[in-house]
């Protein structure tokens, strides 16, 4: 369901302007849509009022939640949406959410565990902000970050509609939702292309390498775009938005965390309005990749901040509850099969999970050697 339906229903039923404004808002911040001082009787033409039950129970069935999975430096939520598909979101820290934006994705990182599955289907945009409703139903919720399964400009309309909605009747300030991608000169040319009064999300890019072949590698079905050319358009949209901008870095052992890298990172970020998170990839057995040392991680951190680059040295999300993304979900799956859709409007086809090539490995084909993925292996997405 997008948005766009959704408003149009409510005007079908009557509702005005001030009336809708209502029922997003009561939903978006988890209130039942009775929710104000004023009584739906006094407030809501008639024919709402009749709808407004089912409404709410079709809204709620959006995102429900399934399990939840709480960690030191999070909650981990498993979600049911409508047609038996599932997602994940996770509650950070500071009043924070991470929302997925695809039932799978088609980038392919190869180390996400999201990104062996590929693209099952698009969410839509009132499936995004579902997901910020069930998470308030559970805890406040002030900021939005759109980093957790699938990449958000490859399901770019939505997003967008989802951050209009969230930034005005979610109540979430501007400059808390953020949108991570690895890299798309769509989703660029979509953030300024915004009119005067919209809300503009602020921005985090997925770099992981400064060399473009092991980036190639690392995010194989990433849309082509240098890292040079990345970095300076998440530089121009922070300087155009006020907004410092986040650049992810997913440090692999003997992958990306050489001396290289550093002088790299220290001469591409100089002078940028980006901050760089560096966040030690987290270990699943039935992968070959290892996290560097943190001592040596931390040392990386400190090499950067020498040469003026604002670094944070980030721990990697779920590793105490084995809850890296994309994991809670494939936990399940093994256990049913996974609906394959091919519109983001209902479903057309089921069949059971396909079975994935392991992905490719950067460090050559020895390391491939041992690179069997399996349904349950999980990684922690620094998106």
């Amino acid at each position: 369901m997008h948005l766009t339906d959704l408003r149009h229903r409510l005007r079908e039923l009557g509702a005005a302007p001030l009336h809708e404004r209502r029922v997003l808002r009561n939903w978006a911040m988890g209130r039942p849509p009775s929710a104000g001082k004023r009584s739906i009787e006094d407030f809501f033409p008639q024919r709402l009022r009749d709808a407004l039950p089912a409404l709410e129970t079709e809204l709620a069935g959006l995102a429900r939640l399934r399990s939840e999975h709480p960690g030191e430096d999070g909650t981990r939520l498993l979600l049911d949406l409508a047609d038996g598909q599932m997602v994940e979101a996770v509650l950070l820290p500071r009043d924070g959410l991470c929302i997925s934006s695809q039932v799978g994705c088609a980038v392919g990182c190869v180390f996400c565990m999201t990104g062996t599955g590929g693209l099952q289907r698009q969410l839509g945009s009132a499936e995004l902000v579902a997901q910020v409703a069930a998470a308030r139903t559970r805890r406040a919720v002030t900021k939005v970050v759109f980093m957790g399964m699938g990449e958000p400009a490859h399901n770019l309309e939505a997003v967008l509609e989802a951050v209009q909605a969230l930034g005005t009747v979610g109540g979430i300030g501007h400059k808390n939702l953020v949108i991570s991608t690895v890299g798309d000169e769509r989703l660029f040319d979509a953030l300024e292309a915004l009119p005067a009064g919209a809300v503009k999300p602020a921005l985090a890019v997925s770099l992981h390498s400064t060399d473009a072949a092991t980036r190639e590698r690392l995010l194989p079905k990433a849309p082509p775009i240098s890292p040079q050319r990345l970095i300076e358009r998440a530089d121009a949209w922070a300087r155009a938005t006020g907004y410092p901008g986040l650049v992810q870095w997913t440090l692999i052992d003997g992958v990306n965390d050489g001396d290289d890298e550093v002088e790299a990172l220290a001469t591409l970020l100089a002078g940028r309005r980006l901050m760089l998170n560096l966040i030690p990839y987290n270990h699943v057995e039935s992968l070959p990749w290892q996290r560097p040392d943190m001592e040596r991680a931390a040392e990386m951190a400190r090499r950067l901040h020498r040469r003026g680059v604002l670094t944070k040295l980030r721990r990697s999300a779920a590793q105490d509850v084995d809850g890296g993304c994309g994991q809670l979900r494939a936990r399940v799956q093994r256990t049913q099969p996974v609906r394959w859709i091919g519109r983001q409007d209902g479903p057309s086809a089921t069949t059971a999970a396909a079975t994935e090539a392991p992905p490719p490995d950067p460090r050559g084909a020895a390391a491939a050697d041992v690179a069997h993925v399996t349904t349950d292996a999980a990684t922690h997405r620094a998106r």
